[in-house]
């Protein structure tokens, strides 16, 4: 008798964790659960002599893509990223929308899908002709990327969006870049800089935004259309005023394929801040 009631307390423990399990299961169903990437820009302070250890510690907590810069030499983390279980995706330019045969050459070779023209330099930013001649050169570049089996992208700030309507750089580019040829690495960061929405951004976009990037804004933050904002302003995932449920959501409808976490500036540790990134993107509800 007692060996059948210690077998039914058994079965019904049991059962219960298993209900338990289930239930978890069932509410984490719903939850993010797109790979999730690091662009390595946040950790440049730390990075220096500490390559390995730092990727180390992303891939532990649960990344398993990065986005390089031109800083990051894939010939020498190659090794580290391949021990580690990350792939890097994606990669920076030093030399904008000039597509060299080298940079073809070493994406290849490491098996980086996509080219990314991340920034123009304030000297380099002037008139409407100048951004029209601007996508031209970024027109020449995707085709450039799309020969070889690549994909060249442009990333935004908040300078784009400044201006007159229909004048301003991201009105040029919306109107002048070749959709086959150039897409889009869109920041939510820095639209809302610029009092924009990054929802309707993607949606202007559908199909063309293979990669976002993710990063929160402090709440109060004013509207600029420049880079100059303080530190304070980059919050980790979730822990300022962005939307991030709907900008997830989102994104998943329109096609974006590769999400990285990017943090300009941190308070501590940038591991730290990307963990809590992480954590807050792996409960999103989308």
């Amino acid at each position: 008798m007692y060996s059948k009631l210690m077998n039914r307390r058994s079965w019904l423990g049991s059962a219960a964790a298993t209900l338990g399990w289930a239930r978890f299961l069932s509410a984490a169903e719903g939850n993010f659960r797109h790979a999730l990437g690091v662009q390595l820009y946040t950790v440049r302070n730390v990075w220096s002599g500490h390559e390995d250890d730092e990727l180390r510690r992303i891939a532990e907590i649960g990344y398993t893509e990065v986005e390089t810069t031109g800083a990051n030499k894939l010939d020498m983390i190659a090794p580290m990223l391949d021990k580690y279980k990350l792939k890097a995706v994606s990669t920076h330019l030093s030399d904008g929308a000039n597509i060299t045969p080298q940079a073809i050459e070493t994406a290849k070779k490491y098996g980086v899908q996509y080219l990314v023209y991340p920034y123009v330099p304030p000297n380099q930013r002037g008139s409407a002709d100048g951004y029209r001649k601007l996508a031209d050169q970024m027109n020449e570049a995707g085709r450039k990327c799309q020969e070889a089996g690549l994909t060249f992208c442009y990333h935004n700030h908040a300078f784009e969006f400044g201006g007159a309507q229909g004048e301003r750089p991201i009105d040029i580019f919306h109107e002048r870049l070749d959709k086959k040829l150039v897409f889009f690495e869109v920041d939510v960061f820095w639209i809302s800089v610029a009092g924009g929405d990054p929802v309707q951004m993607l949606k202007e976009h559908e199909g063309r935004v293979p990669l976002l990037h993710l990063k929160d804004k402090a709440a109060g933050t004013p509207v600029q259309y420049n880079e100059n904002v303080p530190p304070a302003a980059f919050k980790e995932v979730g822990s300022g005023s962005l939307d991030f449920p709907a900008i997830l959501k989102t994104a998943e409808s329109i096609g974006v394929k590769h999400y990285f976490v990017e943090q300009d500036q941190t308070p501590g540790d940038p591991i730290d801040s990307l963990k809590k990134s992480y954590n807050y993107l792996r409960s999103v509800k989308v």
